[in-house]
């Protein structure tokens, strides 16, 4: 990636990942992930993601280092890529066993497919599971930029996750407020 005039495009650093996981999950929404494969570079601009933090029992690391697992354990910008269900979700490792899963976002090319789901994200980013362990950082295929300003006034909503059986409870999913991509169920706006 060259560099670029335009000081909105920058790429995410280690430093920026290497914060509390739930400061960088809220970060990261706005921001922009690319991916560059065969054919167009795919991008969206993230409106929703979900925190798994230390001692967190929804968290794969919960239970320890396991090889499926093992990219979580890697240098913050980490991608932990993993199969459930015949679908692939990604992960941006924040701190040792911590990282945010990328759930939603806006396309930002003229891809056809929907990225509202973490699923759905993956397939229409082409993140597939050879992306495991890939360093964001600096790969010059999956790299996260600052994207364009998030608008003023814009509300972020802190709900709890979903699709998981323990900690259900726990607010560490957040989305923006209103935005048609966010994956159902939507949150309502009594979070915040």
């Amino acid at each position: 990636m060259g560099s670029s005039s335009n000081p909105d495009d920058r790429r995410l650093g280690r430093a920026f990942y290497d914060r509390p996981t739930i400061r960088v999950a809220r970060d990261l929404l706005g921001r922009t992930i690319h991916v560059r494969g065969p054919g167009p570079e795919r991008a969206v601009r993230i409106v929703e993601v979900e925190a798994y933090v230390a001692n967190d029992p929804a968290s794969h690391t919960f239970r320890g280092r396991t090889d499926r697992n093992r990219s979580m354990f890697a240098t913050p910008g980490t991608l932990y890529v993993y199969r459930i269900h015949q679908v692939v979700c990604a992960n941006l490792v924040t701190r040792r066993g911590q990282a945010v899963l990328l759930r939603a976002g806006i396309p930002l090319n003229a891809v056809i497919g929907n990225p509202s789901g973490p699923g759905r994200l993956c397939r229409y980013l082409g993140v597939t599971r050879e992306d495991d362990g890939v360093d964001t950082t600096r790969s010059s295929r999956v790299y996260l930029t600052r994207g364009p300003p998030t608008a003023r006034g814009v509300r972020v909503l802190a709900s709890p996750r979903i699709g998981i059986s323990q900690a259900i409870d726990r607010r560490l999913r957040y989305s923006i407020q209103g935005d048609p991509w966010v994956s159902r169920p939507r949150p309502t706006p009594g979070f915040t």
